[in-house]
């Protein structure tokens, strides 16, 4: 299952926080040949979401994406004009 960073956590929480129709973010993947992956504020999770949950951050993720990010770790970072960057690494 996919795992947050501490730092994850946090800006999920915050950009969670500052927009009021968001619950946690949604991460969707077109294609699991060539992945890429798309990261958006969601309400809720759609039918066959996978739900992560972790210190008070909500991830939700589509089939496609789930699979792919079952055995990573996600980091985010904030760049000096305050846009957030992700990165994901393999679980250790």
């Amino acid at each position: 299952m996919l795992t947050l960073t501490d730092n994850a956590s946090t800006i999920v929480k915050e950009i969670s926080n500052q927009i009021p129709e968001a619950a946690g973010l949604r991460i969707t993947s077109e294609s699991a040949d060539q992945p890429s992956f798309e990261v958006e504020p969601a309400p809720a999770a759609e039918p066959g979401d996978e739900v992560v949950e972790q210190d008070g951050a909500t991830i939700y993720l589509d089939e496609a994406a789930n699979l792919q990010l079952d055995d990573k770790v996600l980091d985010a970072s904030v760049d000096q004009d305050g846009g957030v960057q992700f990165a994901l690494t393999l679980q250790g």
